[in-house]
C-alpha cells in the first residue's frame, strides 16, 4: 500500500477517534441563591447542591421522596467545614444524577432524623427539568 494512502488513512482514523471523544459534562452547581428557581439538565448530568449546614447540631439536609427515575442521589451526603474548629458550620453537599427526561421538584429538608414528626427547620426546593 502506498505510504501516502496509509498515512492519510491513519490520520483519518485518529481524527475520527478524537471527534468521538466528547469532554465530560461539568456538574451543574446550585445553592441557596437558586431556591425556588428552575435548573435545566441533560440526561446523565450531575447536579451538585451545596447548602449551609452544621451536622454537629444533629441537623442535616435530606432529600424528600421523589421519582428516582428522573433524579437520583448518587454517593453519600458530604460535609465541608468552614474551619478546623470543632463544631464549625460549613457546606453540606448532595449530588444527584439526571436519569431520564422529564420535570420534577427537588426538595431537601433540613432537620434531625429523630424528629421525623416535626416540621423541618428549613426547606430548599428547586424545579429540575431534564432534557
Amino acid at each position: 500500500m502506498n505510504r501516502t494512502i496509509l498515512a492519510a488513512m491513519t490520520l483519518a482514523l485518529a481524527a475520527g477517534n478524537l471527534a468521538s471523544c466528547q469532554p465530560a459534562a461539568q456538574p451543574v452547581a446550585i445553592g441557596e441563591q437558586d431556591a425556588g428557581g428552575t435548573v435545566a439538565l441533560k440526561v446523565g448530568d450531575t447536579l451538585v447542591v451545596s447548602l449551609d449546614g452544621n451536622p454537629t447540631t444533629g441537623f442535616t439536609w435530606a432529600p424528600a421522596a421523589q421519582d428516582p427515575v428522573l433524579l437520583r442521589q448518587v454517593g453519600e451526603t458530604e460535609f465541608q467545614p468552614e474551619s478546623d474548629r470543632t463544631g464549625a458550620p460549613g457546606k453540606v453537599i448532595l449530588r444527584f444524577e439526571a436519569g431520564s427526561p422529564g420535570q420534577t421538584l427537588l426538595r431537601l429538608d433540613y432537620g434531625r432524623s429523630w424528629e421525623a414528626d416535626d416540621l423541618p427547620a428549613e426547606t430548599f426546593e428547586v424545579t429540575v427539568v431534564v432534557e
